[in-house]
């Protein structure tokens, strides 16, 4: 895992640093990640920074796009806080590499539901056209300045090894397969309910 801080992620043009480095935190993520999953949900190939924005036809909210349809979490106002918005996102995402033993499974999982899938294309404008996960970490790369291929190869330890405390412990709850990410509620991945809590636990302003 990296050692950057928020304040190098505002460096490198990542927007709401602060909040996005605190989800990661408490969550056993690394905030590199974290801030590279807001980039090529809400920012763009070549871009650091994501944005806190409706987008996807008004379904997918804040930086993460949790999608409306899916999550109760989404219809709610705390959808487009960031700090919100990204600790349901590190909730979601940490359960997720839990379960498959692997940041890219995890990731291809977290974007279409299949942890061997390729997810979205995105073509970069060097012409590259890469898959979720790859672009995910191309993001990262980028803003970490480790290769992507370090990435792949060393963060999987790292995360694992520093989820802690009772708060994390709820993104480990045993999972089932899901179906695509945006497309059935990540309460069945990592046990959240409607409302946004564990189930064990009954405006667009810049902070970074």
């Amino acid at each position: 895992m990296s050692s950057i801080s928020a304040a190098s992620l505002a460096e490198q043009g990542v927007r709401y640093a602060s909040s996005i480095w605190n989800a990661a935190r408490e969550y056993g993520l690394d905030p590199g990640l974290l801030a590279a999953v807001a980039a090529q949900e809400t920012g763009g190939p070549d871009t650091n920074g994501g944005r806190n924005i409706v987008g996807d036809g008004g379904h997918g909210h804040g930086l993460f796009q949790i999608d409306d349809r899916y999550h109760g979490f989404a219809r709610t106002p705390e959808a487009l806080d960031p700090a919100r918005n990204a600790g349901y996102a590190a909730r979601m995402l940490s359960g997720l590499i839990r379960r498959y033993g692997s940041v890219r499974r995890a990731l291809c999982a977290y974007n279409a539901g299949d942890p061997n899938a390729e997810g979205t294309v995105t073509r970069w404008r060097d012409g590259a056209d890469l898959g979720y996960a790859d672009s995910v970490l191309r993001h990262e790369a980028l803003i970490t300045g480790h290769s992507g291929e370090d990435l792949a190869r060393g963060e999987l330890p790292a995360s694992i090894a520093s989820i802690q405390g009772p708060a994390a412990q709820a993104a480990l709850l045993p999972l089932s397969l899901p179906q695509a990410a945006h497309l059935r509620s990540f309460r069945d991945l990592a046990g959240i309910d409607d409302g946004g809590r564990t189930r064990d636990a009954n405006n667009d302003t810049d902070d970074s």
